[in-house]
C-alpha cells in the first residue's frame, strides 16, 4: 500500500512539474527574447526559435490534455471517497518528510477523560445495527431484483446479515442434531440457492424452525407464503423452546441451547407480527408486539418498540404511541431517528394544521410551536439526512438489513416506513421544511461539538458506502466543499487550453500581449539589474557571468 502511494505522488508531483514545463516553454515561443547570458544560452535560444508555431501549440495542448485527465481522475476520486486523491497522498507522504505529525500517530498519555470519552462515544455510534424494520428477501429485495435488475442489498449488508443468523439460531450443541448441523452449515452458505437446498434437507429429517425461518425469508415470494412458512416455524420453535427451558439449568450446553431457542422463537413472533401488519391487519400486529415485549422484556436487542410505534402511527393511536415514547426515549437509552423523528411528529401535530412561517414571524412563537420547533431541531441534529427523504428532495431506495444510526441508511430506513405518516398529519412537513436547516446555525462545527447530542462521528459516510447500493448517492454531512487540487487543476485545465487555442488562432498577437505582460512584469528585476551592472566593475560582472 505505501509503494502505491508512493508511486501515486511522484506521478503527481511530476504530472505538475510537466505542465509547468510546457508552460515555460510557450513563452520562450511567444517571446523569441535572445539569451544574452554566454554562448551556451545563445545556442539554446537559437535551437527553440526554430521551431515551428505548431510544436508550441502541441505542447500547450499536451499540458491541457494531461490536466483534463488529471481533473477527471480528481473528481471521480472526490466522489468515491470524499476527498482529494493528491491531497490525501501529499498529506499521507510528504507531511512526514517536512517533519508534520502523522494522524494516525497513537495519542499521547496526556488525552483529557473527556476527549477519552467523546472518542468511545464515536465508536458506539459508528456501530452497525440490525434494520428493526427490515424486508423479506424473497418477497420484497428478490422481487425489485427481477423488476428492476438491480441489486438492493450489498455483500457487506448481506454478510452482516450471515453472522447475525450465525449468532442468533446455531449453538455450540448443534451438531449433536442431524437437522441443525446442516443449518448451522446452511446459515455459513453464500449461494442462496444452497441454503434453500439445505433448509429443504433440514425438513426431511424433521420438523426444524430454523429451516422453516430460512425458507420463509429466502424462498416465499409472497408475505403470505412467508407468514404461513414462520406458523409452521412458530410450531416447531415453542417445543424446542419448552423442551430447553426445563433443562437449562443442568449445565453451560443446555443454558445455550436454551438462549438460541429463545431468540429463534422471538425473532419468529416479531416476523409474524411484521407480516400481519403488512398484510393490513395491524390491530393483530400491534397485539403481538406488545405480548412479545411483555413476555421477553430483557431482549432489547430486537429493538421492537420501534415496529411497535410504527404500527401505532398507522392505527393513529398517538397517545399509545406517546406512552411508548416516554419509556423508550430516556437519556440514559440509546437514540434512533424512529424516536427522535417520531417525538417531533407528535409535537408538530399539536401545532401544524394552523401554522403560517409569515404570522411566526410577525407575532413570535408561540410555547407550543416553540417546543415543536425545538423537537424537530433535536431529531435533525440527531440524524441530519432524513428531511431531505421527508420532504421528497431525494429519492428512496429499499432500505438495507443493518443501519449506521445518525448515517444515511438509518434515514432510508426510517424515511421508507414513517413517510406516509408525516403526509397524514395536516402541516407537519410544512413546518419540517420550514425549520430544519435552522439546527445547522446552532451547531456551526458538528464534528467538533454537538448541542443535545455528541458530535456528529465523522465515520457515516464510509459505513453507509459498504451498507447502501452503487446506485445510491449517500447523502453526506457535514456538506464537503470541493478539494483546492480540483479547482486547481480545472482552472489549469482550462487556462492552458486557451492558450494553445489562441496561440493556434491569433500567434502575432498573442506574441504581443505576452511581452507586454513579461515587460511589466520584470521591469523591477531589469532596473535592479541595471544598477547592479552600474556599480560593479565590469571585469567583475564578467566573471560572475562565467561562473
Amino acid at each position: 500500500m505505501a509503494e502505491a502511494g508512493t508511486g501515486c505522488m511522484v506521478w503527481s508531483w511530476t504530472y505538475l512539474w510537466t505542465v509547468w514545463f510546457f508552460l515555460v516553454l510557450f513563452l520562450v515561443y511567444i517571446l523569441r527574447v535572445p539569451l544574452r547570458i554566454n554562448a551556451n544560452l545563445s545556442t539554446v535560444s537559437m535551437f527553440l526559435n526554430t521551431l515551428t508555431p505548431k510544436f508550441y501549440v502541441a505542447l500547450t495542448g499536451t499540458s491541457s490534455l494531461i490536466s483534463g485527465l488529471i481533473l477527471i481522475f480528481e473528481w471521480w476520486y472526490f466522489r468515491k471517497y470524499g476527498t482529494s486523491f493528491i491531497e490525501q497522498v501529499s498529506v499521507s507522504h510528504l507531511r512526514p518528510l517536512l517533519g508534520g505529525v502523522d494522524n494516525n500517530t497513537t495519542s499521547n498519555s496526556n488525552t483529557s477523560n473527556g476527549d477519552a470519552d467523546s472518542s468511545r462515544q464515536n465508536v458506539s455510534e459508528c456501530k452497525v445495527w440490525r434494520n428493526p424494520l427490515n424486508l423479506f428477501r424473497g418477497a420484497e429485495y428478490n422481487r425489485y431484483t427481477w423488476v428492476t435488475g438491480r441489486e438492493p442489498l450489498t455483500y457487506y449488508d448481506m454478510n452482516l446479515s450471515a453472522q447475525d443468523h450465525q449468532t442468533f439460531f446455531t449453538c455450540d450443541t448443534d451438531h449433536v442434531r442431524p437437522a441443525d448441523a446442516i443449518m448451522q452449515k446452511a446459515w455459513r452458505e453464500r449461494n442462496p440457492q444452497a441454503r434453500i437446498s439445505a433448509a429443504h434437507e433440514a425438513l426431511e429429517l424433521t420438523e426444524c424452525a430454523t429451516a422453516f425461518i430460512l425458507l420463509a425469508e429466502e424462498e416465499s415470494t409472497t408475505i403470505v407464503e412467508a407468514e404461513k412458512l414462520f406458523k409452521q416455524a412458530l410450531k416447531a420453535g415453542e417445543g424446542c423452546y419448552r423442551r430447553s427451558q426445563q433443562l437449562q439449568h443442568h449445565g453451560a450446553q443446555y443454558e445455550a441451547q436454551h438462549r438460541r431457542d429463545t431468540n429463534v422463537l422471538v425473532y419468529i413472533k416479531r416476523r409474524l407480527a411484521m407480516c400481519a401488519r403488512k398484510l393490513g391487519r395491524t390491530r393483530e400486529a400491534v397485539k403481538m408486539m406488545r405480548d412479545l415485549m411483555k413476555e421477553f422484556p430483557l431482549l432489547s436487542m430486537f429493538n421492537i418498540h420501534e415496529n411497535l410505534l410504527e404500527a401505532l402511527l398507522e392505527l393513529q393511536a398517538y397517545a399509545d404511541v406517546q406512552a411508548v415514547l416516554a419509556k423508550y426515549d430516556d437519556i440514559s437509552l440509546p437514540k434512533s431517528a424512529t424516536i427522535c423523528y417520531t417525538a417531533a411528529l407528535l409535537k408538530a401535530r399539536a401545532v401544524s394544521d394552523k401554522f403560517s412561517p409569515e404570522a411566526a414571524s410577525r407575532r413570535g412563537l408561540s410555547t407550543a410551536e416553540m417546543n415543536a420547533v425545538e423537537a424537530i431541531h433535536r431529531a435533525v441534529e440527531f440524524n441530519p439526512h432524513v428531511p431531505k427523504y421527508l420532504l421528497e428532495m431525494k429519492s428512496l431506495i429499499l432500505p438495507p438489513e443493518h443501519i449506521l444510526k445518525r448515517g444515511d441508511s438509518e434515514a432510508i430506513a426510517y424515511a421508507f416506513f414513517h413517510l406516509q405518516h408525516w403526509k397524514r398529519v395536516e402541516g407537519a412537513l410544512n413546518l419540517l421544511h420550514c425549520t430544519w436547516e435552522g439546527t445547522f446555525r446552532m451547531i456551526p462545527y458538528p464534528l467538533e461539538k454537538g448541542h443535545l447530542f455528541y458530535p456528529y462521528p465523522i465515520c457515516t459516510e464510509t459505513a453507509d458506502r459498504e451498507l447502501l447500493p452503487s446506485f445510491h448517492e449517500v447523502s453526506v454531512y457535514p456538506k464537503k466543499e470541493l478539494p483546492f487540487f480540483i479547482l486547481f487543476t480545472a482552472g489549469l485545465c482550462s487556462f492552458t487550453a486557451m492558450l494553445a487555442l489562441l496561440t493556434h488562432q491569433f500567434p502575432e498577437l498573442m506574441g504581443v500581449f505576452a511581452k507586454a505582460f513579461l515587460s511589466t512584469l520584470f521591469a523591477p528585476l531589469n532596473f535592479v539589474m541595471e544598477k547592479v551592472e552600474s556599480i560593479l566593475p565590469s571585469s567583475l560582472w564578467h566573471q560572475l557571468t562565467r561562473i
